[in-house]
């Protein structure tokens, strides 16, 4: 069904980017999170906050925004361990890649959704996927993701397509594209409500939202917000 779309949502401010821009596009839009045994669980939290937020601030989002769901891959956590599930510093690891690299996450997390979307009448995955800002995780290119949606489509018979509208657009392009879809409400909700910091850090306030300020995801939030507001000056 061409006219659906399953999100994969943490409530972070990509995915909470990638639902405005499904909700723009499709007449129904679903959406899916997980949890993997995250240290920053506070995300679980921020989901159903986001998600009646964020549809709130326009009657067709409202409408076309249909059911979650939360799947528990806690066990894959376990035995996928990294500074995300477990006390380890965040840090570059041997590899070359940060410690905070969950190995497979997004291809457990894609093959999850699928079988989901199956079930519910879904041909269309949105994931926040990007290669432009990101940690360096393998996962997240788009060859990682062109080769799951084949295998995917082969798996279950039936075509899968993944869309990842933030994979060649920086952290300041994220937030226009928040804004090109819902305007400053928009952006003021995932500046007050989503979740990024790895830390799981709630309590510290800046102009780019909550966040310990010094992870990755803090430090790639904070700086593609000030290249956002000089850009907008």
């Amino acid at each position: 069904m061409q006219d659906a779309a399953l999100v994969l949502f943490s409530a972070g401010q990509d995915s909470a980017t990638c639902l405005a821009w499904a909700l723009e596009r499709y007449s129904r839009v679903e959406t899916i999170g997980f949890d993997y045994g995250q240290r920053h669980v506070i995300e679980l939290t921020q989901r159903p906050i986001v998600r009646a937020r964020l549809s709130a601030l326009k009657p067709l989002w409202a409408k076309r925004l249909g059911p979650d769901v939360v799947v528990d891959l806690t066990g894959y956590g376990r035995i996928a361990e990294s500074a995300l599930t477990a006390e380890r510093a965040i840090e570059m690891a041997e590899s070359g890649l940060p410690t905070t690299f969950v190995p497979g996450r997004n291809l457990v997390f894609l093959a999850a959704a699928a079988a989901h979307a199956y079930r519910r009448g879904i041909s269309v995955l949105v994931g926040g996927m990007c290669e432009t800002d990101f940690s360096g995780y393998p996962d997240c290119r788009r060859a990682t993701i062109d080769a799951m949606q084949s295998a995917l489509s082969l798996g279950l018979d039936a075509p899968i397509s993944v869309e990842t509208p933030l994979m060649r657009i920086d952290k300041a392009a994220t937030w226009g594209l928040a804004h090109e879809c819902g305007g400053e409400a928009l952006v003021e909700l995932i500046v007050e409500h989503t979740h990024t910091c790895y830390q799981g850090d709630r309590v510290h306030r800046h102009a780019w939202g909550y966040g310990c300020g010094a992870c990755p995801a803090c430090n790639l939030r904070e700086k593609g917000w000030a290249a956002f507001t000089a850009a907008r000056v």
